[in-house]
């Protein structure tokens, strides 16, 4: 059951240790038996268990970086020799976000309980994906948890990086669209109506430029409710298409790695992505086959999902990854190149982190220019809107200069 659905609490306690000294403390449990059977494990008998406040509710937001910086976090306090149910009752009293330190104290519990760090991993789907708890579960079998803890900071800390990057290089063009079409829709609504209303006052036939533009605020104003249901139901539309049709995700990720400016920037990301964490997943021991499975499933695009999954069927008949991305398409030259090279020389996770670390730069150089490449489309698009409005209502008053 996930835990967002399962209340947990906070209790305060006091009892006696195994020398009978008087001890007292928090703890966070779903229960008072659970919290009295936990300090039982741990030598304590419990004199008195109060619940303190409720724990978990899952309704406030846990981002990517909080992840990364627990991810990281748990890494430095096992390297430095921390017991594991230490370094996380650690981590989360001192973590600033009240929604990670309580989910973080309720994985603490579990692990206090006797589950493995994974499995208490996995009670947290939503922050915690397959990936990351299979990273943690190798560590675990293999006894080099300390180690994989460091590889899986690393790897969230880096897509992590490449995910601001990508929504940097998103947001920058949408906000120039936004911003045009507000700015449109004012003069269209407040600007050409007072304008309108001069015009009429002169008489005769507008030039066809201006009574397109009147015409197109009269619309704008009397039929606004149109246009916000238009736009309301293309919302929504697109929101329902791309949940239930895949032929539509497809066509949608397509069309984005394949789109002017930002489509480069996506296409490299992508390649990144596939390689940081294939790299991360053959450090780890996972065999190749299964390492592809879980890193299709991290692509975060559904045409390199696919095309993952089809590679991962054809290493898995003996063919050779360098071959399978060959003919998957998807990848440049040089990516499968390295690849290649890695595989005959035995570093596979050694040359899939270059090829990462070069894509990385890559996305990282292609945002810094993004902004210099767009002012001049920015001021083109604003010049056209706001400049052709203006043009659009001041050409009656020169066409009636000319007529004196």
């Amino acid at each position: 059951m996930p835990a967002a659905s399962v209340k947990e609490y906070t209790f305060t306690w006091e009892g006696t240790d195994r020398k009978g000294m008087r001890v007292k403390g928090e703890s966070i449990g779903p229960s008072d038996s659970v919290i009295r059977l936990s300090l039982r494990k741990q030598g304590i008998n419990p004199l008195r268990v109060n619940r303190k406040t409720v724990l978990f509710s899952g309704n406030k937001k846990i981002k990517g970086q909080d992840i990364a910086a627990f991810s990281r976090q748990l890494a430095t306090m096992m390297g430095a020799g921390v017991p594991l149910v230490q370094a996380l009752e650690i981590v989360g009293r001192g973590n600033p976000n009240p929604s990670m330190s309580r989910m973080i104290l309720d994985i603490r519990v579990n692990v206090q309980a006797g589950n493995s760090l994974a499995e208490s991993l996995a009670r947290h789907p939503r922050y915690f994906d397959e990936l990351y708890v299979n990273l943690v579960n190798a560590g675990e079998r293999s006894g080099a948890l300390e180690t994989l803890l460091e590889k899986i900071a690393t790897y969230k800390e880096k897509t992590e990086a490449i995910k601001k990057k990508v929504k940097k290089a998103l947001t920058y063009p949408a906000a120039v669209i936004v911003v045009a079409i507000i700015v449109t829709t004012i003069l269209l609504y407040f600007v050409v109506p007072q304008f309108a209303s001069l015009f009429q006052s002169f008489g005769g036939n507008l030039p066809a430029f201006t009574q397109m533009v009147v015409n197109l605020s009269n619309f704008v104003r009397d039929e606004w409710w149109v246009i916000g249901g238009i736009a309301i139901a293309a919302v929504v539309a697109f929101i329902q298409a791309h949940r239930r049709s895949l032929e539509f995700r497809r066509a949608i990720d397509r069309m984005m790695i394949k789109a002017p400016i930002v489509g480069d920037i996506l296409y490299k990301s992508a390649v990144a992505r596939f390689a940081r964490t294939l790299a991360t997943m053959f450090t780890a021991g996972v065999p190749l086959v299964e390492a592809l499975e879980s890193v299709a499933k991290a692509a975060g695009n559904i045409v390199f999902t696919e095309g993952i999954l089809n590679m991962r069927n054809k290493v898995a008949t003996g063919q050779q990854l360098q071959l399978a991305m060959q003919q998957s398409g998807i990848f440049p030259a040089m990516a499968t190149q390295m690849v290649g090279i890695g595989e005959d020389a035995g570093a596979l996770d050694t040359m899939c982190s270059k090829v990462a670390d070069f894509y990385e730069e890559e996305v990282d150089i292609k945002v810094d220019n993004l902004s210099t490449l767009l002012e001049p489309l920015i001021m083109v698009i604003l010049g056209i809107l706001v400049g052709g409005l203006v043009v659009a209502m001041y050409l009656p008053i020169f066409n009636l200069g000319k007529a004196i």
